[in-house]
């Protein structure tokens, strides 16, 4: 395919390239095994001395072309779905992680992540400290240790919707020798490229905007191919040493800038297996193919909301990055200027039942787990996807007790407004 083409041409057409007589869309090919005439070609598959399909566990022709148009996209090298947003993140910093190594992350992420990093991934001997995104760079740099191996963050913050400052996250991460690892499921490419300002490797869960319409769960690891790891190669012997498991093949030297996407697929994919289904794949794209269409009405729609909601008189406070009186709004125009996501947070003045209280009145905004989708939908954090967190870990993470996250579709605005007003008038 011609090599620079705008975002919108690769929301469509990136990723399957039909060759003469093939099917024009996107095929599912459900298949688990791939057939060979000869034993050897097989064998140099298993040796990645041959590029090819023998098992869809590593690697399935329609998953791949939904990862390279992702890739594309967010102007990576290479990347890999996985079965869910979560195991993007695990995947991500796996790969370059093992017991007894440790990572900086920024507090202010997804609760499930946050649960992810700070208890499940310790008791694999990985260690995370948590940091204040808003503390100065001397402070985050007091947080790493001669064994930390990245630093991680969102573009977008949820359930908070804060903009992360990527470029000080890079240069913080890089001023150490280890890689900027971003969630950027919220602004999707269509928002931001996070590797146009510094970062290395882009996570998403793809069952948000990039599906758009809550069909499916699934993941995406992005790498730049721009981290120099054999520089630091004494920090990550698992991409820069020989891997026994593949006859002493050493990952840099091997396959390159693709280095840390083969590692991830060839080794944790092989061995872990948190693929998606190709029919998940299937859907993903149906999405893509419209995501630079969906996320201009998205914002627009959010806007009008946030200020609708900034103006009523029984709202505390709106976090929406679009607004001038965001904290945000400054770092958005830099990062995000043609606008951030649907997403934001917002106050009702009262307490936890009052939020409760609103919820329930509304008619025709959903309140359910997701986020981020064709459909207006509304949830209460603290009660919901974050309850698992003590009320000091929730302050940690940004998680106000009468925080709620709205999640603005691309319905008719006034039908949008509508349903917040008669809710509000009822509290």
């Amino acid at each position: 395919m011609k090599k620079n083409l705008r975002t919108a041409t690769l929301c469509v057409q990136a990723g399957w390239q039909p060759k003469n007589g093939d099917p024009r869309v996107l095929p599912i090919i459900q298949s688990t095994t791939f057939k060979y005439d000869n034993s050897e070609e097989m064998a140099m598959l298993f040796d990645l001395k041959k590029e090819g399909y023998f098992y869809t566990r590593l690697q399935n022709p329609t998953n791949d072309a939904v990862a390279s148009k992702i890739a594309a996209l967010e102007g990576g090298v290479g990347a890999m779905l996985t079965s869910s947003g979560q195991a993007a993140n695990f995947y991500a910093v796996f790969n370059i992680c093992q017991a007894g190594d440790h990572f900086v992350t920024s507090n202010e992420i997804y609760g499930g992540t946050f649960n992810l990093f700070g208890v499940t991934m310790k008791k694999l001997g990985i260690d995370c400290t948590f940091v204040n995104p808003e503390a100065s760079e001397e402070e985050i740099q007091a947080a790493f240790r001669p064994n930390t191996k990245l630093l991680f963050g969102e573009t977008i913050t949820n359930p908070g919707c804060n903009v992360l400052d990527i470029e000080k996250f890079a240069r913080i991460a890089h001023h150490n020798g280890v890689p900027l690892i971003i969630d950027n499921t919220f602004a999707t490419p269509i928002n931001c490229r996070p590797f146009e300002w510094g970062c290395d490797i882009v996570t998403h869960s793809t069952t948000k905007y990039m599906d758009g319409h809550a069909t499916q769960v699934g993941g995406c690891v992005v790498d730049s191919g721009n981290f120099d790891w054999e520089a630091h190669a004494e920090k990550f012997p698992g991409l820069t040493t020989p891997d026994e498991s593949y006859h002493g093949l050493t990952y840099t030297k091997a396959f390159g800038k693709m280095a840390y996407t083969t590692k991830l697929v060839s080794q944790l994919m092989r061995d872990l297996g948190s693929i998606p289904g190709p029919q998940n794949a299937f859907l993903l794209n149906l999405g893509l193919e419209t995501l630079h269409l969906r996320m201009p009405q998205h914002c627009c729609n959010a806007q009008q909301v946030a200020e609708f909601l900034e103006a009523h008189p029984k709202v505390a406070w709106v976090h929406y990055s679009g607004l001038k009186s965001d904290p945000n709004y400054e770092r958005a125009q830099k990062y995000l200027p043609n606008g951030s996501c649907g997403v934001m947070a917002f106050g009702v003045k009262g307490d936890r039942n009052t939020a409760i209280k609103f919820m329930d009145s509304l008619d025709m905004i959903a309140i359910v787990t997701h986020v981020a989708d064709a459909r207006t939908c509304v949830l209460h954090p603290a009660s919901h996807t974050h309850r698992q967190l003590s009320d000091e870990q929730l302050r940690e993470a940004g998680v106000a007790p009468d925080l709620i996250r709205l999640s603005v579709g691309i319905e008719d605005v006034n039908d949008i407004i509508d349903d917040l007003k008669q809710a509000l008038d009822k509290i």
